[in-house]
C-alpha cells in the first residue's frame, strides 16, 4: 500500500433513477499517470467528481496515501493534496493570472505582502515545472493553451500531489496539447500523480503508464498501457468491436450547393478575421476546412450560417444569393435547406435548461408537424424526440430529462439529430466530435458520410486533422484568415501541417 496515492473502494453514486456509479473500485499508484476512459455517460466525470468532494458518494471508502479520508467539499479534497483542473476552466476571465491563483488561497491580512509571496511562489512554481505565462495577463487575454496552464498552476500553488485532468485536450490545438504531455510528463518525474480522463484512445497510450475502463457506470478493466492496444480499449469501452477507421467510397460530385466568393470577415475591433475566401461545395462531398483554431474558420461558418454579418463577398445558396453583408436570418436559411451544427453547442447549438424534447426542436419549432393551432403539440414533439433518441443511441433514453444532465457526446447526438434529420441540401459542421468518446464518433462518422452519399453538400471545419482527412474529399486549409492552399485527403499531415503554419502557404502564393 506504500505506493498507492489513490484508492477507491466499493464506491456508488445514483442520481434519482440514474445509477452513475456501481460498486467502483480503483487503485493509483504513486507517481504515475494513470487513464480513466469510457464512453460519453459511462461515469468518469461523476467519480472524480466524488474524489474531489463536487458530490457525496452513496456508499463507498476513499483512501489517500493509504489512509481514510471524508472529502466533503473541494477545500476538503485540495487540503488532502488532491487539485483538479476541469475541462471547463474555473476561472475569473477579468481578473489576472495572479489573482485566479490566489482566489481563495489568499495567506496574508496585508494584502501587498500576500501579492508579493503569491508572486514569488508563483515564479518558482513556474520555472520548476516549466509553465512560463505572464502573471500580470488578464485571463481573457490570453488563449486556451495558457489559461489552462494557470489551471494547472492553481493547483501546484495550494500543494496538489495528485492532479485530477478532466478532458484536458479537448479545447487545445495539436501543438499545445504535445506541449501539455511535455508538462504531464515533467510532473510525474517531480513525483506528482496524475489521473488523466480522456476520450481520446491514442492520447491514452502516448503518456499513461495504466488505463482504467468504465462502462455503464461500473469499471470493467485495468490493463498496463504497454501491455494493451488501442483496438481492446475500444472494445472494452463500447462493449463490442469498434471500427476505428472511415470506410467510405469515392464521392460523385454534383451540382454546386454552396458557393462563397470573396467573403472578408472583421470582427468588433475592426480586426480582418476571414480575409477574400472563396470556393465551392458540391452535392455529394464533403469538404474539409482544416487549420489550427483562431485562423478565421469558426468566424467563416457563423457568417455562412446568418449568425455573423461579414464585411463583404457574397454567399449562394442553391444558387440563389444570401445576404451576408446586411440582414441576415438563419431561420430564413434553414427553410432554404441550410442545417448548421455549431462548434459550441452549449452557447448556441442547445438551451441547456431545456428538455431534450424542447431541444430536438429548436429552431424548427415553427414547423406544422410540432403545433396544434396556434400551440405547441407536446404528444408530437416527445415523440418525435422519441424516435431521435433511438435512431441516435442517445443516453440515457429519456425526451423529458433536462439536456444539462447529458453528458457532453450526448448532448452533441441531440444536435446533431435536429440538423441532419430535417434532410438539409447543405450541412455545415464545426467540431462535429469534440468532446465525444470513440463509439459515438464512430457513429457521428457513419452519419456524416451517409449524409454525403445521400447527394448532401457538407461543409465540415474540425481541429482533428485525422478527422478532416478520414472524412474529407477536398481539404481546404487555413491559415490568418485566408484559404491557403488545397489539397487532397491522401495529402500527408506533415505536408497540411506546413499549411497550416502558413509556411507552404506564403510558398504558394509566391509563385
Amino acid at each position: 500500500m506504500d505506493n498507492i496515492a489513490i484508492e477507491l473502494r466499493g464506491i456508488d453514486k445514483s442520481f434519482g433513477l440514474v445509477h452513475a456509479n456501481k460498486d467502483i473500485n480503483l487503485k493509483v499508484r504513486k507517481g504515475t499517470i494513470h487513464g480513466i476512459i469510457g464512453e460519453n455517460g459511462a461515469g468518469k466525470s461523476t467519480l472524480m467528481s466524488i474524489l474531489y468532494g463536487f458530490y457525496q458518494a452513496d456508499s463507498g471508502e476513499i483512501f489517500v496515501d493509504g489512509k481514510p479520508v471524508s472529502i466533503r467539499d473541494p477545500n476538503t479534497a485540495i487540503s488532502v493534496g488532491i487539485g483538479m483542473v476541469h475541462q471547463h476552466f474555473m476561472l475569473v476571465e477579468n481578473f489576472t493570472v495572479l489573482e485566479n491563483v490566489m482566489l481563495g488561497a489568499e495567506d496574508s491580512q496585508i494584502l501587498n505582502k500576500g501579492i508579493a509571496k503569491a508572486r514569488q511562489e508563483l515564479k518558482r512554481l513556474e520555472k520548476e515545472y516549466a509553465l512560463e505565462v505572464n502573471p500580470d495577463a488578464l485571463i481573457e487575454e490570453l488563449p486556451v493553451g495558457l489559461q489552462q496552464r494557470v489551471e494547472i498552476l492553481k493547483a501546484l500553488y495550494r500543494r496538489a500531489d495528485i492532479l485530477i485532468l478532466d478532458e484536458p485536450t479537448g479545447v487545445l490545438t495539436p501543438a499545445e496539447a504535445d506541449h501539455l504531455f511535455r508538462i504531464l510528463g515533467q510532473l510525474k518525474a517531480q513525483g506528482k500523480t496524475i489521473i488523466l480522463i480522456t476520450h481520446k484512445l491514442r492520447e491514452i497510450m502516448a503518456i499513461t503508464d495504466e488505463v482504467s475502463v468504465m462502462r455503464r457506470g461500473e469499471m470493467v478493466a485495468t490493463r498496463t498501457t504497454r501491455e494493451t492496444s488501442v483496438e481492446e480499449l475500444a472494445e472494452l469501452m463500447v462493449g463490442r468491436r469498434v471500427l476505428l477507421r472511415v470506410e467510405k467510397g469515392e464521392s460523385s460530385p454534383g451540382d454546386v450547393k454552396l458557393s462563397v466568393q470573396g467573403l472578408t470577415i472583421k470582427d468588433s475591433r475592426g480586426v480582418t478575421m476571414v480575409d477574400d475566401v472563396s470556393f465551392e461545395v458540391r452535392a455529394g462531398e464533403i469538404v474539409g476546412i482544416a487549420g489550427v483554431a483562431g485562423n478565421g474558420q469558426s468566424e467563416l461558418l457563423e457568417a455562412i450560417a446568418g449568425i455573423r454579418k461579414a464585411t463583404s463577398g457574397t454567399v449562394l445558396l442553391n444558387g440563389k444569393s444570401v445576404d451576408v453583408t446586411g440582414h441576415r436570418d438563419p431561420a430564413e436559411l434553414r427553410a432554404r435547406g441550410l442545417a448548421h451544427v455549431p462548434e459550441d453547442r452549449h452557447h448556441v447549438g442547445l438551451v441547456l435548461k431545456f428538455e431534450e424534447s424542447e431541444n430536438s426542436i429548436l429552431g424548427y419549432h415553427h414547423d406544422p408537424r410540432y403545433l396544434n393551432g396556434a400551440f405547441l403539440n407536446i404528444d408530437a414533439i416527445r415523440k418525435d424526440a422519441e424516435e431521435k433518441i433511438a435512431k441516435y443511441d442517445i443516453r440515457p433514453p429519456n425526451a423529458r430529462l433536462k439536456t444539462a444532465n447529458f453528458s457532453g457526446g450526448n448532448q452533441q447526438k441531440i444536435v446533431l439529430a435536429r440538423e441532419m434529420e430535417r434532410g438539409p441540401d447543405v450541412l455545415i459542421i464545426g467540431q462535429p466530435t469534440r468532446g465525444v468518446d470513440v463509439g459515438a464518433i464512430e457513429f457521428i462518422h457513419k452519419r456524416i458520410i451517409e449524409m454525403r452519399d445521400q447527394g448532401k453538400a457538407v461543409l465540415l471545419v474540425s481541429v482533428e486533422l485525422d478527422e478532416i482527412r478520414s472524412l474529407s474529399d477536398r481539404i481546404l486549409v487555413m491559415f490568418a484568415g485566408r484559404v491557403v492552399g488545397e489539397r487532397s485527403p491522401e495529402a500527408t499531415e506533415g505536408e497540411l501541417g506546413l499549411l497550416m503554419a502558413g509556411v507552404e502557404g506564403r510558398k504558394e502564393a509566391a509563385e
